[in-house]
């Protein structure tokens, strides 16, 4: 691929991800789609020319202060903290000393501008940007207004994260919002929609592709599949309820623990109980963690992806299960508003509603050029508009933007 250059000149990029390294093993309860992210923009920002550090907490004391990712992208660990693990819910104590050392770190040089992920990294990120004076952008990836709003009393965020979401949207100088229901929810937390940059999660589209090794198969004719992590919110009791609806098809879910500890582990025995009950547990298949490089193989080998959870932050499984050519029927929330387009790759369905999922699901089951359709055009869509280097170009235009902007601000104090 050629690279080409947005900027007129190439950019010392920071980004901030205080408990996501895009070093991280993925498939643990705190690594997931961040750490996909921030290492694909960093990549992506990198074969623009730009030159990218991005800091995230030492949570081991064997691991170098400076790690080369890859050429134009180093990983500075921040000694915040214990150097072990430390939940993520865990860390606001030490987000002060996190945007003092990087403040110090960045003093001799400070950089074009530093991009922060999650609401943590935000707190610590305004800190450092106070004392370095350099524009700062943020991505929440999540909010605590709506993980408030739907978990409720099994929310385990700290107590201050809504008012600091507030105080990092209001101090930074742009939000890259991920979708626009994003947006919306900002609004509603008084941030103005003039702040905000819409700016999508992107997918490897070499990786996800329709061409490639396919997982094998069961005896059912049909097979549907849900990807992600096993916990309540992301809807595959609905999917088992739906299935009751559904007699030709097998249910294949994927993630939660290790194949090993699937049966210890409370969500899988609660399914497990709910297809029990549907009379659907011999058609109801858990494989547990996958490796990153069996996710594409399993996309290709469903006839549908279901991606049915109550809400979705952005949600990256449907665009990975439309890179490979699968129709998906999806939860109308979040994200999946701006990726499924409705009715040309696939269905959206109200959340928690198994009846409707189900005759979304049985219409692509009826009819096969229905779902190679959809599946065709899934696929031209994510080539449109989210593979990495649209995604790298547009976030590196809102830096120009930011930059641009920023003189005039200066000037005038």
């Amino acid at each position: 691929m050629t690279t080409t250059h947005g900027s007129a000149e190439p950019l010392s990029v920071v980004l901030v991800s205080e408990h996501a390294s895009p070093l991280a093993a993925l498939g643990g309860v705190d690594a997931g789609g961040q750490n996909v992210h921030v290492a694909r923009l960093a990549a992506a920002l990198a074969d623009r020319g730009h030159e990218v550090t991005v800091f995230t907490r030492r949570d081991d004391a064997a691991t170098p202060e400076r790690v080369a990712m890859r050429p134009g992208v180093v990983v500075h660990h921040v000694p915040a903290g214990p150097s072990e693990p430390v939940p993520k819910d865990e860390l606001l104590p030490y987000m002060p000393a996190f945007g003092r050392y990087v403040a110090r770190v960045l003093e001799s040089r400070p950089p074009d501008v530093m991009h922060s992920h999650f609401w943590m990294s935000g707190v610590a990120a305004v800190l450092a940007t106070r004392t370095l004076r350099v524009p700062l952008l943020h991505t929440y990836h999540a909010l605590g207004t709506v993980k408030r709003r739907h978990q409720r009393a099994s929310d385990t965020s700290p107590p201050e994260r809504i008012a600091a979401e507030c105080e990092v949207g209001l101090a930074c100088d742009r939000i890259i919002a991920t979708c626009r229901d994003e947006v919306r929810e900002l609004t509603r937390m008084h941030i103005p929609p003039e702040r905000v940059s819409v700016v999508p999660c992107g997918v490897d589209t070499e990786q996800f592709c329709p061409a490639g090794p396919t997982a094998e198969r069961g005896p059912a004719r049909f097979r549907l599949l849900q990807l992600g992590r096993l916990v309540p919110r992301k809807g595959a009791a609905v999917t088992i309820t739906a299935l009751t609806r559904l007699p030709e098809a097998e249910l294949v879910v994927v993630g939660g623990p290790p194949a090993d500890r699937l049966d210890g582990d409370p969500e899988v025995r609660r399914l497990r109980d709910v297809a029990r009950l549907a009379g659907v547990a011999d058609r109801v298949r858990f494989t547990g963690a996958v490796s990153r490089d069996e996710v594409a193989p399993l996309l290709r080998s469903a006839d549908v992806v279901v991606c049915p959870a109550d809400y979705e932050p952005f949600g990256i499984v449907p665009l990975e299960a439309m890179a490979c050519g699968r129709p998906v029927v999806a939860s109308a929330v979040g994200g999946q508003l701006d990726t499924v387009a409705d009715p040309e790759c696939g269905r959206l369905v109200p959340p928690r509603d198994p009846e409707a999922l189900a005759r979304a699901v049985a219409d692509f089951l009826a009819d096969p050029a229905l779902r190679a359709g959809c599946g065709a055009a899934g696929r031209r869509r994510v080539l449109s508009r989210y593979d990495w280097a649209r995604v790298g170009a547009a976030t590196e235009a809102v830096y120009a933007r930011v930059r641009a902007a920023r003189p005039a601000v200066t000037d005038a104090v």
